[in-house]
């Protein structure tokens, strides 16, 4: 019997740009410390984690970072949680994203452009960035803003969010921000934890071509937060200011020259929130020198960014994805910031903004590139994207069939990378390099520094089978702490309890014998037929190729007599009906294509499905309604994209008694 053929890379590095990248000069430099080969990125992988001081320390170096004290010491303590890294240096985040201003050739360059829905464009420069980050970073000392007092943002993803950000990083003060489509009420749950001194609150933002106006949800939220010194008002839309409000004007109108404090490693850079679609949203706490490293790392190694390569990757204040584009100035790479909808006046708006701003890296969630293919887009054909590299992909796995689809209708020599990470430690888990080679359905390696391996039930690694997710060593940019836990008792509770001292993420993970990933889905979501596991992720890749079906949701709910159910839900295309000849393809498509023992109990045909505000399916609080949950107890309404759409699984808990009286 022969041996199964190795399937063939849907991407190979192109050997010029691998000899010009940014990892490869890094790794010739650390071939030179170390006397190792360090060419291939396998050997990179595997030294960055078993030197972590040799790793960070050379990442330090190459992207010169500015502090006080000796970077010496690196790794001090390595438990998990509790890691100490670099105890003798005093640095500040903005303070390395503003430095690019200082240099002559960038200065008058442009750093920042903000696109509205509406076609509106702001540009900025670097020095005019650094002037207003000053002015505000002044203001904000006016009213009494001190390192670790906590400024929270309002506001949509415009210049002045980024600004108000730095401003307040560069004090040393902690930010936080919620996007608008947020209630008062809904950011309140958030902002209050915080006790914040200052609220930067925008007047509204635009979606599918409508505006929204939010002034009173800026009030109510103002009286949900007490503690609160001054309301600054932002004018997205050109609306009159709330009495007592200072306005956006004002705050930037002085000419001021800002000022660094520089901080301890582990000082507390912002506070991100999970979800919040169950429970109260816990407050992630990430320091100025964790993310500062991890960000040079990604964007720099990783992404390939730098002078002259805008990064543009969609996102909301929302997401961590956010974060991550406000670091491509750590770089000296131009941001670009879009707020409105990703799919107005077409589908194609985020290809025609990747190519009018000559993006070299465009950021898009699986489900755009799923949108794109079936609304039969062909973006390298109709715009010029010859400067686009890179296509980023997050937030759920990629389908194979969108790794062929970049490659015929974007461009072959364009590399499709998928990665993995979370809020949690602000970065990615797995991705891809300039030097990495891309597999359809895979994502191509482990990130360098980051000790990933999947693990059995018992703690063993494991390899060309499923197992948990986990991160055996620390990364710079786990959480220093969450808010309003002492005792780090829900901290540890997230992440350490399953194996302790080692960091269990929640995803399914198999590790390929050539070295790449296959994510395949929340473990606390997994189907498990008959005690054999296969993540959503596998359904869904098989489903959307169906073109009657334009999105669907996936369930296995253990019943309360020891039954099961597994449900497939879709969302029909426009015209179509769910006959059961439909159903006999979509059922066949998943024996054929997933898993024969994976085949749904019923497909049942749904007007919407419910995603988190990042574009994620509530698989689990669906789960729970299915299961008999109540609705208020499953999640948050500001939590989810559409509520109505979440509260109509409550139905089906009728269907469950009936369905495992049946199996």
């Amino acid at each position: 019997m022969s041996a199964p053929t190795e399937p063939a890379p849907v991407w190979q590095p192109d050997p010029s740009t691998v000899a010009s990248s940014a990892i490869t000069r890094f790794a010739e430099d650390a071939t030179a410390r170390t006397g190792r080969d360090l060419s291939d990125y396998r050997d990179l992988w595997s030294w960055s984690v078993e030197d972590l001081d040799g790793f960070w320390s050379s990442v330090w170096t190459f992207f010169d970072v500015q502090a006080d004290g000796s970077p010496a010491r690196v790794l001090t303590d390595e438990a998990m949680p509790g890691a100490t890294w670099f105890p003798d240096v005093r640095l500040n985040y903005a303070e390395q994203a503003l430095r690019h201003a200082l240099d002559p050739a960038l200065a008058d360059s442009v750093a920042v452009t903000s696109i509205g829905e509406d076609g509106d464009v702001t540009r900025t420069t670097w020095r005019e960035l650094r002037q207003q980050v000053g002015a505000v970073a002044g203001w904000l000392r006016n009213q009494g803003v001190e390192p670790g007092t906590r400024v929270v943002g309002y506001l949509p993803n415009t210049t002045p969010t980024l600004v108000a950000f730095l401003a307040t990083a560069s004090i040393g003060a902690i930010w936080s921000a919620c996007a608008q489509d947020y209630s008062g009420a809904g950011a309140a749950t958030r902002f209050a934890q915080l006790e914040p001194t200052v609220l930067i609150a925008a007047d509204g933002y635009r979606w599918n071509g409508r505006a929204h106006d939010r002034r009173a949800e800026v009030d109510a939220l103002r009286d949900a937060l007490p503690t609160l010194r001054a309301v600054v008002h932002v004018p997205n839309l050109g609306l009159e200011p709330p009495p007592g409000a200072t306005s956006w004007a004002e705050v930037t109108d002085a000419l001021c020259e800002p000022r660094f404090d520089r901080l301890t490693f582990d000082a507390p850079l912002w506070v991100l929130f999970s979800s919040g679609t169950t429970g109260v949203p816990k407050g992630i706490v990430h320091g100025h020198g964790g993310v500062l490293l991890e960000h040079l790392k990604t964007l720099g190694l990783h992404m390939d960014l730098g002078p002259g390569r805008p990064l543009f990757w969609y996102t909301t204040t929302n997401w961590m994805m956010w974060n991550l584009v406000a670091s491509g100035l750590l770089v000296g790479a131009p941001v670009v910031l879009y707020d409105g909808s990703p799919a107005h006046p077409g589908p194609d708006r985020l290809w025609r903004i990747a190519a009018d701003e000559r993006a070299h890296l465009l950021g898009v969630s699986p489900g755009y590139l799923l949108g794109s293919a079936q609304a039969d887009l062909w973006p390298g054909r109709d715009l010029d994207l010859s400067s686009l590299r890179t296509i980023g992909a997050t937030g759920a796995p990629v389908t194979a069939a969108s790794y062929h689809w970049v490659a015929e209708h974007v461009g072959a020599n364009i590399q499709l990378a998928s990665t993995t990470g979370g809020t949690d430690v602000v970065a990615g888990f797995a991705g891809s390099a300039p030097t990495t080679p891309v597999w359809p359905g895979e994502i191509s390696a482990p990130n360098l520094g980051v000790a990933l391996e999947s693990w059995s039930s018992d703690g063993e690694p494991v390899v060309g089978e499923v197992g948990e997710l986990v991160v055996t060593r620390p990364m710079p940019s786990m959480p220093v702490f969450f808010w309003n836990d002492p005792d780090e008792e829900r901290y540890r509770d997230s992440y350490f309890s399953t194996y302790p001292g080692v960091w269990r993420h929640g995803d399914w993970m198999e590790v390929t014998d050539r070295g790449s990933l296959v994510v395949s889905g929340r473990s606390d979501s997994t189907l498990n037929r008959h005690g054999v596991r296969l993540g959503s992720a596998d359904i869904y890749a098989t489903v959307d190729r169906v073109p009657e079906i334009r999105e669907s949701l996936v369930i296995g709910a253990e019943l309360g007599d020891g039954g099961y159910w597994l449900v497939l839900f879709v969302v029909l295309a426009d015209g179509i009906e769910l006959t059961d000849d439909l159903v006999s393809h979509v059922t066949g498509a998943i024996r054929a294509g997933a898993s024969p023992r994976h085949v749904p109990d019923d497909v049942i045909a749904v007007p919407a499905i419910p995603h988190t505000r990042t574009g994620k399916k509530l698989e689990i609080p669906v789960k729970r309604l299915i299961q008999g949950h109540p609705l208020d107890k499953v999640a948050s309404k500001d939590a989810v994209d559409d509520f109505e759409a979440l509260a109509r699984f409550q139905d089906f808990s009728r269907l469950t008694t009936t369905n495992s009286e049946n199996r």
